[in-house]
C-alpha cells in the first residue's frame, strides 16, 4: 500500500480551495436591533428603509440586486437613508423599536408585510412613513424608491420642526 504524503495533500487542498469561487450572499445589513438603527436615524435625520423579503422570491432578488444594493453603494443615499432587510420567514431574534425581543417573522406580521418584496420606511420611533408593496413596474421602481425616500425625509424634517404635532 502506498503511503500518502499528508503535508503535500494539505498544501494542494489549500491551493485548490483558493481557486474555488466563494458563495457569499450579498444583501443589505440584516436588522438585529432596531434601537441601534433608531439612534443612527436620529443622528442622520434619515428614515430607515426595510426590505421585507423571502429567500425564495425572485422579485425580492431583483429589488435587492438591481435597485437597493446599488443605492447602498451610492454615497448620496448613505446620507439620506438607512437600508436594512428582514427575512419574513425567519425566526431569528430581533429587538423592535421599543426594545422588545421579537422575531423577523413576527415583526413582518405586525407590520402587515405579508407580500414580498415589501419596502417600508420608518422614522426613529418606529412609525411607518410610507411603503411600497411588490415590485410594481421595474422600469419605474427606482423612481418609486427615490420618491418614497424623499417623502419620508420630508416627513422627518417636518416632524423635527414641529415635534409636538
Amino acid at each position: 500500500m502506498k503511503r500518502m504524503n499528508i503535508p503535500a495533500l494539505l498544501f494542494l487542498s489549500y491551493i485548490a480551495a483558493g481557486w474555488m469561487p466563494t458563495a457569499q450572499a450579498e444583501g443589505l445589513p440584516v436588522v438585529r436591533d432596531f434601537t441601534v438603527e433608531a439612534k443612527e436615524s436620529v443622528n442622520k435625520q434619515a428614515p430607515i428603509l426595510v426590505l421585507f423579503m423571502s429567500d425564495t422570491c425572485t422579485y425580492c432578488e431583483t429589488a435587492l440586486h438591481d435597485f437597493l444594493l446599488p443605492m447602498q453603494r451610492d454615497p448620496e443615499y448613505n446620507s439620506k437613508v438607512i437600508l436594512r432587510q428582514i427575512e419574513i420567514g425567519s425566526n431569528d431574534q430581533l429587538i423592535d423599536f421599543n426594545g422588545k425581543i421579537t422575531t423577523h417573522s413576527a415583526f413582518a406580521s405586525k407590520h402587515d408585510a405579508l407580500m414580498v418584496p415589501t419596502v417600508m420606511l420608518f422614522d426613529s420611533g418606529g412609525r411607518e412613513l410610507t411603503n411600497i408593496v411588490g415590485l410594481l413596474t421595474v422600469d419605474y421602481y427606482f423612481a418609486y424608491l427615490d420618491n418614497a425616500i424623499n417623502e419620508s425625509l420630508a416627513k422627518i424634517k417636518a416632524a423635527s420642526k414641529h415635534p409636538l404635532q
